[in-house]
C-alpha cells in the first residue's frame, strides 16, 4: 500500500462564460501522504472548493486525474467511484450537519452501520474516536446540548468513523471563535496523525494554516507553495 493517499495530476476545471470560458483550475498537481496535513489557502473564488470537490469525487473535473489510494478514481463507474469515496474519504464541512435527533455517539455510529459494520463494533469505534476528540463525557448529548466547538469535534469523529485514508475539510472551523478554532484544529491534527490519515484542509486562517506540514495556495488556477513561516508543530 502506497503512503500517498491522494495524488492529483494535471487537474483542470473550466466553465463556459459568455463568449469564452472561465478557467478555475489549470494543470494542478498535488500529493498528500498518510499522516500529512496539507493546508489549502487562497481568496474566495480562487478554486479551493472546486479542487476539494474534484479530490473528493463529488464533481468531475474538466481534465486531469485524481488517484485515491492509487486508484484512478474518475476512470471508475459511478457505483465503483461512490464505493471508493465512502470507503476511503472522510469529509468535514464548515457546518457540522449533525442529525439533531441523535446523540453524539449515534451520529458517529450511523455511517459505520451504513457501511456494514456490526452495531457493537460501530458503537465501540464511535466512542473511541469521540474520546480521542475530547468528548468522552459527552457521548450521549444531542447536538443542541453541545457547544459549537463540540459539535464540530463530533463532525470530525464522524468523518473518521469508517477509517478513511483521506480527510478533506472545507473551512472546518469557519464558524468558531479564534480560541475554539485553535483547540478544534489541534485535536483534528492529533487524531488524524494518530490514525495515519492524510488531510487536505481549506482555510482562510493563516494562523491555523501554520500548524500544517505543508501549505499550498491557488493563484490564477495554479497551485504553488505558500510562505507560512511559523509552523506550530
Amino acid at each position: 500500500m502506497s503512503d500517498i493517499t491522494l495524488s492529483i495530476r494535471g487537474l483542470e476545471r473550466r466553465f463556459a462564460s459568455g463568449e469564452g470560458e472561465l478557467v478555475i483550475l489549470s494543470g494542478v498537481d498535488l500529493d498528500v501522504r498518510a499522516g500529512q496535513m496539507v493546508g489549502l489557502v487562497g481568496p474566495s473564488g480562487s478554486g479551493k472548493s472546486s479542487l476539494l470537490h474534484a479530490a473528493g469525487l463529488l464533481e468531475r473535473p474538466t481534465g486531469g486525474a485524481v488517484y485515491v489510494d492509487g486508484v484512478d478514481a474518475w476512470s471508475l463507474s459511478d457505483d465503483a467511484r461512490t464505493a471508493l469515496r465512502r470507503r476511503e474519504i472522510g469529509f468535514v464541512y464548515q457546518f457540522h450537519h449533525l442529525l439533531g435527533e441523535f446523540d453524539a455517539l449515534d451520529n458517529v455510529t450511523l455511517p459505520q452501520l451504513i457501511a456494514g459494520r456490526r452495531k457493537r463494533a460501530a458503537r465501540d469505534e464511535a466512542a473511541r474516536l469521540l474520546t480521542l476528540m475530547g468528548l468522552g463525557q459527552r457521548l450521549h448529548h444531542q447536538p443542541a446540548q453541545l457547544s459549537g466547538g463540540e459539535q464540530q469535534r463530533v463532525a470530525i469523529a464522524r468523518a473518521l468513523a469508517n477509517n478513511p485514508r483521506l480527510l478533506l475539510a472545507d473551512e472546518p472551523t469557519g464558524n468558531l471563535d479564534p480560541n475554539t478554532s485553535g483547540s478544534v484544529f489541534q485535536s483534528l491534527f492529533e487524531v488524524a496523525r494518530k490514525e495515519g490519515v492524510g488531510a487536505l484542509i481549506a482555510t482562510h486562517n493563516l494562523e491555523l494554516a501554520s500548524y500544517m506540514d505543508r501549505v499550498v495556495t491557488l493563484k490564477d488556477g495554479h497551485l504553488v507553495d505558500a510562505d507560512v513561516s511559523a509552523r506550530k508543530v
